[in-house]
């Protein structure tokens, strides 16, 4: 081995960052056998040119050709083993003349890089002044060797370096989700930060959606906003890779056959990573590439498995710390209950009692008029026991069968603990508004299906939080509207806030496309658009009764 040749090898041997050994073994190959031209062609699986590295082509004459040799023609002669030496490249049975753009060339040399007995890519020399020999090949193989050993060792350390960054991402969504990030922001940061680690273009993030369909809830990256909501079948990849709780990786969606959510037809490589806790599936995380792009490694995918459980045990977590807020607040409603039920009642009624004795001893004495105000005060102590009893019925246990208007009006009453004040709700039927008539709310219930009101209360649901997360208002007024029965009846739902209005650069928007997907199930509307007053946001939701 020359000084040239063994200077060479030991330079590339001490590369660790794979682009840097790509870029210095096509530099060197053409500086030892004097080609003026050099390039190096990574395959996949497939034989397809998925990394392109060249030495002696202007940015310009890159820019002109397009896309990199595909590795067809004469390039898809070149042998796994030996090499393929031309004295005239455009005199070969294969050639198909130079795409346009690319500089003409004569001599050749083609051989394979080779790691591990496994082709990895091919090196291709051309316009060496008399032609290629036997020596050049020899010393191509030999850097090609030394080019292998400093791949794999790159690999290594690259690997290394992103069990690393992996770790990083897990302790950081680890840490976000103890100390009680809302769920939906945990997701859509889990998202965009497995996006970036596993240098994907888009990452996907498919949940349970309506009834026993699931779709993607969150995305982040390209095309984010256009697969929200779309929906996942369940004899495809991501719900097989939940029922069997085991990842998968896929060379290219692109070429899959049969493809069964046509929207993700744009992108190539994809990995599937299931969301488990003790066997049970709570979600798929998607991370894709776009196409001609290199596939995920079997190591990506062992960190993204083991990410992906980590997250669904911590939404587990939180889902757990919500149930228990849940139990306590219903706890502290029957408290309130029993208080206003024991006390205030019982004391207003000894009260209506004691007035009510005083009415009588003034009309005895001939005081008619004050015998008057005294029984307006009665009256107006036994509407007030009518309302405690009321309020006292509405905060009795969640899982009784519960009237349509209370469900929206127990809403209201949470969303105000997030909101940091009350909003307002108002209910009407048939333009009527509804206070406390209990017949008016029998005949919402009547009109309004099981069915569709449990989609309103979820629609009043999202409307509340999605103006408590985002829009930083200082009102709401949430509005139901029932309207005429069977085919020609509605409801609609109106949520208005005053708050930064829609925010046109957000990608994530899972939320409401699970209202519009709602609204579709019931062949209804959904718009989000910008308040008709003021800089705020307002939502609407309408669907037929039947």
């Amino acid at each position: 081995m020359n000084d040239r040749l063994l200077g060479a090898a030991l330079e590339l041997t001490s590369q660790l960052d794979l682009p840097d050994v790509l870029q210095d073994f096509v530099d060197a190959a053409a500086e030892l056998t004097g080609a003026r031209y050099a390039a190096l062609g990574v395959l996949d699986h497939l034989g397809k040119t998925v990394v392109f590295v060249q030495h002696g082509m202007s940015a310009e004459a890159q820019e002109r050709m397009g896309h990199p040799p595909r590795g067809h023609g004469v390039l898809g002669e070149i042998p796994a083993e030996g090499a393929l030496v031309l004295d005239d490249i455009s005199a070969h049975p294969s050639f198909g003349g130079w795409p346009e753009g690319h500089p003409p060339m004569r001599s050749f040399l083609g051989m394979p890089l080779r790691i591990n007995e496994q082709v990895f890519g091919r090196i291709y020399l051309a316009d060496k002044e008399g032609g290629f020999g036997e020596a050049d090949v020899t010393e191509v193989g030999l850097l090609a060797k030394a080019a292998g050993v400093a791949i794999a060792n790159s690999r290594v350390y690259g690997q290394s370096r992103a069990r690393e960054r992996w770790l990083a991402v897990s302790q950081r969504i680890t840490t976000m989700l103890l100390e009680g990030t809302d769920e939906e922001e945990a997701l859509q940061m889990i998202a965009h930060e497995v996006r970036a680690v596993a240098d994907a273009d888009t990452c996907l993030i498919v949940l349970p959606s309506i009834g026993d369909a699931w779709a993607c809830e969150i995305a982040d990256g390209v095309l984010a906003s256009s697969l929200i909501g779309v929906e996942f079948p369940h004899e495809g990849r991501a719900l097989t890779v939940l029922r069997e709780g085991v990842g998968v990786i896929v060379d290219s969606l692109a070429l899959a056959n049969p493809m069964r959510v046509p929207q993700l037809r744009p992108f190539g490589p994809a990995m599937y990573a299931p969301m488990m806790v003790r066997g049970t599936g709570l979600g798929v995380i998607v991370l894709l590439r776009e196409e001609g792009r290199a596939e995920f490694e079997a190591s990506d995918l062992t960190m993204a498995e083991g990410l992906a459980k980590q997250a669904a045990l911590g939404l587990e977590l939180a889902a757990a710390r919500h149930a228990e807020d849940v139990a306590a607040l219903l706890a502290e409603r029957q408290r309130i209950g029993r208080d206003l039920h024991d006390l205030a009642i019982q004391q207003l009624f000894a009260t209506g009692m004691q007035l009510h004795g005083a009415r009588s001893r003034l009309l005895d004495d001939g005081h008619a008029e004050l015998a008057d105000v005294l029984e307006r005060s009665l009256n107006s102590v036994d509407e007030s026991v009518r309302q405690i009893r009321a309020i006292v019925h509405s905060l009795r246990e969640a899982d009784e069968p519960v009237q349509l208007v209370e469900r929206l009006r127990r809403e209201a009453s949470i969303g105000r603990t997030a909101l940091g004040f009350a909003p307002s709700l108002i209910i009407r039927l048939d333009e009527h508004a509804i206070g406390s008539d209990p017949g008016l709310a029998d005949r919402v219930d009547a009109r309004v299906e099981p069915d569709i009101a449990d989609d309103v209360v979820a629609v009043v649901r999202e409307g509340l939080s999605n103006a408590a997360r985002h829009a930083h208002a200082s009102s709401v007024q949430v509005r139901v509207d029932v309207r005429g029965q069977g085919a020609d009846g509605t409801v609609t739902i109106e949520v208005e806030d005053d708050g930064i209005g829609v925010d046109p650069g957000r990608s994530r928007r899972s939320g409401l496309g699970n209202l519009a997907a709602r609204a579709r199930r019931h062949r209804g509307t959904f718009t989000m658009e910008r308040a008709a007053r003021g800089p705020g946001s307002r939502l609407e939701w309408r669907v037929p009764l039947v």
